[in-house]
């Protein structure tokens, strides 16, 4: 039994059941090798859209690269940042065509609720490498943080083909990480918080990029 099968695993979803096995047994299965007969036989209770229900994860994983959008989500990892996971899970679900992490390689991988699976992950162990990825794929480096010189995201453009980076909860981005930023944007905020948690200013940041360049038919 694989890694899509279902039983108690971090791939259910708690509370939630999912499907259940495909109506009429084996011979009404559906034929194309990327169907897990694991799947069709016990069900599918994973994280999924209905779009890819009984579908092998390496199925999915190739589709998704296949559906990508051309900006890439990069966040800094000094110190065990706990927002990581939910950035990830954003990513997954704006069809992100990579997840960058700069600095520590291990990171808490719980609020991605297993999406991280299903994504392209890329580690630097500094920001020069991260740069050195976005020349070589053509994409700008766009800091999302709220220091002075930042643009409003919010009257912003953001170039179609951009890596959106993230810094770490509290202190925001490095030095070396404002540095190697063609544009830096900031999300208007009318609070007494000095800034917002990183993981919704991804999610905001990159919802923003799709208002401006998704092609909203394509959207499940």
């Amino acid at each position: 039994m694989d890694e899509d099968s279902v039983g108690p695993s971090e791939w259910e979803i708690p509370g939630q059941v999912g499907v259940g096995p495909w109506p009429g047994g084996p011979a009404a299965w559906p034929s194309g090798g990327h169907y897990n007969p694991e799947l069709l036989e016990h069900g599918d209770r994973r994280n999924v859209v209905d779009a890819y229900r009984y579908w092998r994860r390496e199925a999915v994983a190739t589709e998704l690269v296949r559906r990508a959008h051309p900006f890439h989500v990069a966040i800094e990892n000094l110190g065990h940042d706990h927002n990581i996971g939910t950035v990830v899970r954003t990513a997954n679900a704006f069809g992100a065509g990579g997840v960058h992490i700069v600095g520590r390689r291990r990171w808490n991988r719980r609020g991605a609720m297993v999406t991280d699976r299903y994504l392209q992950l890329h580690h630097h162990p500094d920001v020069a490498g991260l740069a050195t990825f976005a020349r070589d794929h053509g994409l700008t480096i766009v800091a999302v943080d709220n220091t002075p010189g930042s643009v409003r995201l919010e009257t912003a453009s953001l170039p179609r083909a951009c890596v959106l980076l993230f810094g770490q909860e509290g202190p925001g981005l490095s030095e070396p990480a404002r540095e190697a930023a063609s544009l830096s944007v900031s999300i208007a905020q009318f609070g007494s918080t000095r800034s917002v948690n990183a993981g919704v200013a991804a999610g905001v940041a990159m919802h923003a990029w799709i208002r401006e360049h998704a092609d909203l038919d394509a959207a499940w």
